[in-house]
């Protein structure tokens, strides 16, 4: 059986994703006619071709896409191995590239970013916030702060909160509703999901016709909303618990919906980072940080 020249499969990759040796020549940062060589040497060595040429176009055929498929794994291992190898030497400086919730960045995380900056001086943090669950490895990420059951593949978890959700609102919505039983809520402006607004009333044991007058894809624009009297909402309890301390917020109910781990946040890590220091002082602060939170929600309620 013929050896595969290993050093041509990153180019084959590339040729594979983009269906055009030139692109695929731009994004390695090669000549086309060295990628176009690479090409022919790699089919030349195992005695078959890999693609169907289309014009400018290259598309795998069967027995291209077969060895993509077998190949990819080692190839996404090799790039994680690589990474890990840079970070441990400390290549490209100390610092840690998360992607995470908008609203969990804006609600909770950058307030705090000053004692991770006093804690932690010579780790820096590059945040990218998405709704998109992305590919660390690809998108060469060190972690994801997640939310969810905590099973991704390829990635190590630690459960960070399983923090419920609790319905809040504006001081003048909460002194509107001071000595007034929770029926009353359904009289007020709802603010997100219909289906989770159903939920907490018959959790209370009312029965209430739910008309949000608004929805939003995102809990930080929701609980914005909520601080300018526009409406009540129900919200994950550490991402208002910032306003919740300083009054902006007012908790209208003690009951909650559990989250319960799998609607929980997480921290999503390959294994081969998991002793790489700066991600270990990240773990650590996160979960210190969230302890503390916690504490004050606690003294709150």
């Amino acid at each position: 059986m013929a050896r595969l020249p290993l050093n041509t499969l990153p180019t084959f990759r590339a040729v594979a994703a983009r269906a055009n040796l030139r692109a695929a020549a731009e994004e390695l940062h090669l000549t086309h006619s060295a990628v176009s060589q690479q090409i022919k040497l790699l089919e030349q060595q195992i005695g078959f071709p890999l693609f169907d040429r289309r014009g400018r176009r290259v598309v795998l055929n069967a027995a291209g896409a077969a060895l993509l498929r077998a190949v990819e794994p080692a190839l996404a291992q090799l790039d994680e191995g690589l990474r890990a190898a840079a970070a441990a030497s400390g290549a490209g400086g100390q610092r840690v590239r998360l992607t995470l919730l908008s609203s969990f960045a804006q609600r909770w995380l950058l307030p705090r970013i000053g004692r991770w900056r006093e804690r932690h001086p010579d780790i820096g943090l590059e945040l990218h916030t998405s709704q998109v669950v992305v590919d660390l490895p690809r998108e060469g990420f060190h972690a994801a702060l997640r939310q969810g059951d905590g099973q991704w593949r390829g990635l190590q978890s630690l459960c960070l909160t399983d923090s419920p959700f609790i319905a809040v609102g504006s001081p003048q919505a909460a002194q509107r509703l001071r000595g007034r039983d929770v029926a009353a809520l359904a009289d007020e402006p709802l603010l997100g999901n219909i289906a989770m607004w159903q939920r907490w009333f018959a959790l209370q044991g009312v029965r209430a016709r739910v008309n949000p007058v608004a929805a939003f894809n995102d809990a930080g624009l929701m609980l914005q909303a909520v601080e300018q009297n526009l409406g009540l909402a129900l919200s994950r309890e550490i991402l208002a618990a910032d306003a919740l301390r300083d009054g902006r917020l007012v908790r209208l109910s003690p009951s909650v919906i559990d989250a319960g781990l799998g609607d929980a946040y997480w921290l999503a890590f390959p294994p081969a980072l998991a002793d790489w220091p700066p991600l270990r002082a990240l773990r650590q602060w996160l979960v210190d940080e969230l302890a503390a939170s916690q504490q004050e929600l606690q003294a709150l309620r």
